[in-house]
């Protein structure tokens, strides 16, 4: 939830920060959530990675009704030192970098009406809870999203953000990882999107390759419609380990001389676990007015 050049909404702390106002969600849209949450949830145990159906589980996210910020961070807290903070919307990038580094997680407030039930541009409490908290009690992954907050005050400061965002884009938001010889869910984007959980692992379409930190942050992603191209991790500690130990300034210095690669590209060099058809993307572009 980060972006540049946006003025600090009235009403928002110095870090755009605001309370979640729990009481004031409707039944209405508890509801909606419970609607949302009862879909998800019924697909995803054969689909999504252990370790985010045992998030669900040990942060209590089972109950009915919009979880309470308060009462999510006191869990979170005793399990990996993470809470949940309320934003209006989207974030500058370094504030967001910022409360990713002090185990912050910035969540929008508000939830999408039922005629968005199935799509909205701009993530909601439902994408922004459902989809990302989860994962926040795994400890390898909640150093992960640490370290990638503390990496992206880093590229701040040496103009690389649009390159570190590509990481982001394709693990945090829309990976996949090998888990029991299966191909499972992690990325918040897809896990708490019902069409992209069975196109993500069920549509021909998309190519599924192994992840490379260098090959991923070359490649373009889309924000528009399901992904073209999906990575897949091993393990979250190995996601980590990479993080961590890669000395990532003359990493950008080296992709600054390469090529972007488009989202359905594959090289002789990767890691293939399908080929896609792209058929799904061909469609959609052949649907587009002329």
């Amino acid at each position: 939830m980060a972006q540049n050049d946006i003025e600090r909404p009235e009403g928002t702390a110095e870090d755009w920060t605001i309370p979640q106002d729990w009481a004031a969600y409707t039944p209405q849209e508890h509801a909606l959530w419970d609607k949302l949450f009862a879909r998800q949830a019924q697909m995803l145990p054969d689909r999504a990675v252990a370790e985010f159906m045992n998030g669900l589980d040990v942060l209590r996210m089972t109950r009915p009704g919009i979880p309470d910020f308060d009462e999510l961070s006191e869990r979170l807290m005793k399990l990996t030192g993470w809470q949940v903070v309320a934003v209006p919307g989207l974030v500058p990038d370094r504030l967001f970098f910022d409360h990713l580094a002090n185990r912050r997680f910035v969540a929008g407030r508000f939830l999408r009406t039922p005629d968005q039930i199935d799509y909205l541009s701009e993530p909601d409490i439902f994408h922004d809870v459902f989809g990302h908290v989860p994962l926040l009690a795994n400890p390898a992954f909640a150093d992960y999203m640490q370290a990638y907050g503390q990496g992206g005050l880093r590229a701040d400061s040496l103009g690389a953000i649009d390159r570190l965002a590509r990481l982001y884009w394709y693990t945090v938001e829309f990976g996949m990882i090998r888990q029991d010889d299966n191909l499972k869910l992690y990325g918040a984007g897809i896990v708490s999107s019902h069409g992209e959980s069975i196109y993500a692992l069920d549509d021909p379409s998309p190519n599924r390759l192994g992840f490379d930190l260098k090959r991923l942050m070359r490649t373009r992603y889309r924000i528009d419609d399901y992904q073209q191209s999906y990575f897949v991790i091993d393990r979250f500690e190995d996601l980590l380990r990479q993080t961590v130990e890669t000395d990532f300034a003359p990493l950008y210095a080296e992709l600054d001389g390469l090529p972007d690669l488009d989202t359905d590209t594959i090289l002789p060099t990767d890691r293939v676990y399908t080929r896609g058809t792209q058929a799904y993307a061909k469609t959609k572009k052949e649907e587009e007015p002329q």
